[in-house]
């Protein structure tokens, strides 16, 4: 929950940034000089690259969550088997050991997408988000192909 409430006030903050900085790039267009135009225009990208960055990365999170709940309901979700040190940090060993299990599961069966999603789990685990978030998207995309059950 809490995760939730810094997205959305995350997001929140973005998008009045958004407004603020696109406002500025409107008056320059406004003032119509030989410089202000192209800066203006220059300054209204970032708006635009922002948006589109927010929607793309609010589409991945609510997708992520849509599967987390189907494999809740389905009782598939990983089980936090990992040990952690006396500041609540998970270990690298332990960390290690439940991603070389996920990552044979997924080899085992590499059209599945709850493997998939559960290796996802298991490279944030070991803070390797960048191969996360692709074996998260690999899971969204293996989801969306599923054939739908009458």
């Amino acid at each position: 929950m809490r995760a939730k409430i810094t997205y959305f006030l995350t997001a929140a903050v973005l998008a009045v940034y958004f407004v603020l900085v696109g406002g500025r790039g409107l008056m320059l267009i406004r003032l119509g000089t030989p410089i202000s135009v192209p800066f203006g225009l220059a300054v209204l990208v970032l708006p635009v690259i922002g948006v589109w960055f927010l929607w793309k990365n609010t589409q991945f999170v609510t997708r992520a969550n849509q599967l987390a709940a189907e494999l809740e309901s389905e009782g598939g979700l990983p089980v936090d088997e990992l040990e952690r040190d006396q500041y609540g940090r998970i270990l690298r060993d332990s960390a290690d050991e439940v991603f070389a299990r996920r990552k044979a599961e997924t080899e085992d069966a590499p059209g599945d997408w709850r493997s998939w999603f559960r290796l996802a789990v298991a490279y944030h685990d070991a803070r390797d988000t960048p191969r996360a978030r692709k074996a998260m998207q690999r899971a969204i995309a293996l989801h969306a192909e599923k054939p739908v059950q009458a």
